[in-house]
């Protein structure tokens, strides 16, 4: 059963932009509040076969969540074991296509997908295409990118102030479509109400400073719409020399599941 409930507890917004030195856009987006779904995908690879890995991602991703997603149980797990059995159904499409199309091969794709269900969300991401989460005026990375780079920062070779000029920042460890398998890094995370989640790809945090996202978010976190736009504009001044993406993501008020009738039943019967 669909939780109603959700877009009343959630606001959504989801913009993406060429930038200033790209002739396609390979980034692609999708939020639907009623299902508490975010996703976004950075593509790479081939004359326009970015843009097909990052749209077949997240179309797919977005059709089979929104089919499941209804009648998911409740059990903690469920829903993990749900997005890794529909993120692996995906990389073999990508990966077929790769294969089979001439003109697609070598593509791929990052990820970062939210679904908030139960006062929870899940997060699972590929690739160097991040999460964050303002609340109560802190900002914090969710995710850890999957990148060389990060690799570097993480054995020492390198120092985070160093990160910004580093000619490896770009290259990412793990892709969606590129091998048969691919890791994907889950976690969950409790929500509360005035929580606010940015997903982006790194045409944003390459340009634009974590301390000039804060601002956007903290200032204009009551026009959705109006902070991601500022976020994109940020970034065009700055070059925009990448394809620039930003969702962001409102809890306005808890979501707890809705029980179905036997669940509630048994609960109020024997629990």
């Amino acid at each position: 059963m669909l939780d109603m409930s959700l877009r009343q507890a959630l606001a959504m917004t989801a913009v993406t932009d060429v930038g200033q030195a790209r002739s396609q856009n390979e980034d692609f987006v999708a939020v639907d509040a009623d299902y508490g779904l975010a996703i976004l995908a950075d593509g790479m690879g081939g004359y326009n076969a970015g843009e097909i890995a990052s749209g077949m991602t997240v179309t797919l991703l977005m059709q089979g969540l929104k089919a499941r997603l209804p009648e998911l149980a409740t059990e903690p797990h469920a829903l993990e074991i749900l997005v890794r059995e529909l993120v692996a159904t995906v990389n073999a499409a990508v990966c077929d296509t790769a294969r089979t199309r001439p003109q697609c091969a070598g593509m791929g794709t990052t990820l970062v997908l939210a679904v908030f269900h139960d006062n929870r969300l899940l997060a699972a991401h590929i690739g160097d295409s991040r999460l964050y989460r303002l609340r109560s005026g802190q900002l914090a990375q969710l995710t850890r990118d999957h990148s060389l780079l990060q690799e570097q920062i993480d054995s020492g070779m390198i120092s985070q102030e160093e990160a910004p000029w580093s000619s490896n920042k770009n290259l990412v460890t793990r892709a969606l479509g590129v091998d048969p398998e691919v890791p994907l890094e889950v976690k969950v995370f409790d929500t509360a109400p005035n929580d606010m989640y940015l997903l982006c790809s790194d045409g944003l945090t390459d340009m634009v400073t974590l301390s000039d996202i804060h601002a956007a978010m903290e200032l204009m976190g009551g026009n959705l719409p109006l902070a991601a736009h500022e976020m994109v504009k940020l970034a065009n001044e700055q070059g925009g020399r990448d394809n620039i993406s930003v969702v962001l993501v409102k809890v306005l008020k808890p979501f707890p599941a809705q029980h179905g009738f036997w669940q509630s039943f048994w609960s109020r019967t024997f629990g």
